[in-house]
């Protein structure tokens, strides 16, 4: 097959990251995904991405925008434990599904610009904040800490998020402005820092304090340092972004930074278009190319498994953070971590769609297709399944969700990148973090792949 210069170019730039020794050959990507979606990829995702959506239409607390954390794959009331409880990463998912449905016209404008003033004004007017950061788990209906959570660093950067995507999609309306500066602005990262010159603290609970963890290693902070380096209010000096450790992860051929489960490769990037950046640090990192190649070796990994665990298959594979039949679980690999057992969580294929679409299409499409309703719903998939036992899990998950469909648009459009980095205070993360624009630049979203 002949590959045409932007192909080339995408190979050029894998080539940066990957070592010498070429990882073992995928599957050629299927007919038309060389350079669009067919158009029964695209039915599909429209599909998924529709259903995603109404989750945060129909899960999210009228009084304060704020998105449930986890609801029935059915939408029928939780149990008393979770029935109110909302996340702020959810809620950054869920204000930006709004842009999206607005533009794709699956919610009237001027509703969703409601919703989204409804979210904002609430944030920046009535919800309880320390020093600009919030509770992790807020109650729906009222705003109150919930689960004696911490004041998280990480899910008000993901609440962030989604603020300042909605302060572009529409930046004619001055009220959201407003409130989505003021929400911004009064996020003292200083305070954060806890004392330490570059490292921030995972969080802080008003009766112990500061949590001693930092987010000193890659993970899905990324997004929280550009934002704190590109704040004006109380900015981190952009040595915070060369502070945390880059681990390399060495399998099967393959080489990337990050050991942690495939949600952080995924986070991030469903607001920070990474592509055609690289940062000069013990060589070029393309931080784009190596959420590619972690996904890739993340389903090697999982075909790997197939002696154990018959469920895993060429096109049916993928392990992150979800529910279990042990409860929430941290698990994936390489390497190997949790108890892992023939599960499938949807959101791990699903969540690298604007990566790999020619691996995580297939893997979709053959989840619906081989188990219907068992695990395709009202809000898309179900977190988790195992083919193996039988399990099910009875729930959908707010920011499993939201990693779909944002992912999902990326891949599609690349909008939610063109939104999010409209932004001038993640530019100016970007330049000062020195993640900048590399000579030669990677194809926008559009359903292209490369083979590595």
């Amino acid at each position: 097959m002949k590959l045409r210069p932007v192909e080339l170019l995408v190979l050029f730039l894998l080539a940066c990251v990957v070592p010498a020794q070429a990882p073992a050959p995928l599957p050629a990507p299927r007919e038309g995904q060389n350079g669009r979606l067919t158009a029964a990829d695209d039915e599909f995702l429209e599909d998924l991405s529709w259903r995603s959506f109404r989750y945060f239409l129909e899960q999210t607390g009228p009084e304060t925008g704020i998105a449930l954390d986890r609801a029935r794959t059915d939408g029928s009331p939780h149990d008393e434990h979770h029935r109110t409880v909302g996340s702020i990463a959810a809620t950054g998912f869920g204000l930006t599904a709004l842009c999206i449905a607005a533009e794709r016209g699956w919610l009237p404008r001027e509703e969703a610009r409601q919703r989204v003033r409804t979210t904002l004004v609430f944030f920046a007017q009535k919800a309880w904040n320390k020093n600009g950061w919030f509770y992790h788990w807020l109650d729906v209906h009222t705003g109150e800490r919930r689960w004696q959570s911490e004041v998280s660093s990480i899910d008000t950067a993901l609440l962030l998020a989604g603020v300042l995507t909605c302060r572009q999609y529409f930046s004619e309306d001055p009220q959201i402005v407003d409130q989505a500066t003021r929400i911004f602005q009064r996020v003292d990262f200083h305070w954060m820092l806890n004392g330490h010159p570059t490292l921030l603290s995972h969080g802080w609970y008003p009766e112990t304090g500061f949590i001693r963890h930092r987010w000193d290693t890659y993970s899905e902070h990324t997004i929280l340092y550009l934002l704190g380096i590109g704040s004006r209010s109380y900015p981190l000096p952009a040595e915070s972004w060369r502070a945390w450790k880059r681990n390399r992860n060495q399998y099967a051929g393959y080489s990337f930074i990050g050991t942690a489960p495939l949600f952080t490769h995924q986070y991030s990037h469903a607001w920070v278009d990474f592509r055609g950046r690289s940062e000069t640090r013990d060589g070029a990192i393309d931080y784009f190319a190596n959420s590619v190649i972690a996904t890739r070796a993340h389903r090697q990994f999982c075909l790997d498994l197939r002696d154990q665990f018959s469920s895993y298959a060429e096109d049916l594979w993928g392990i992150s953070a979800s529910d279990s039949a042990y409860g929430y679980v941290a698990w994936g690999g390489p390497p190997a971590r949790g108890p892992i057992d023939g599960t499938i969580v949807p959101c791990a294929a699903a969540g690298s769609l604007m990566f790999t679409p020619d691996i995580s299409i297939p893997a979709l499409r053959t989840m619906r297709e081989d188990f219907g309703d068992r695990v395709y719903g009202r809000y898309g998939f179900v977190d988790a399944f195992n083919p193996v036992t039988g399990w099910t899990g009875p729930d959908v998950i707010g920011i499993d969700v939201g990693i779909t469909l944002l992912s999902a648009e990326n891949l599609r459009t690349g909008r939610v990148w063109r939104w999010f980095m409209a932004n001038p205070e993640i530019q100016r993360g970007l330049e000062q973090a020195g993640v900048r624009p590399a000579r030669l630049v990677q194809p926008a979203a559009s359903g292209r792949t490369s083979n590595n």
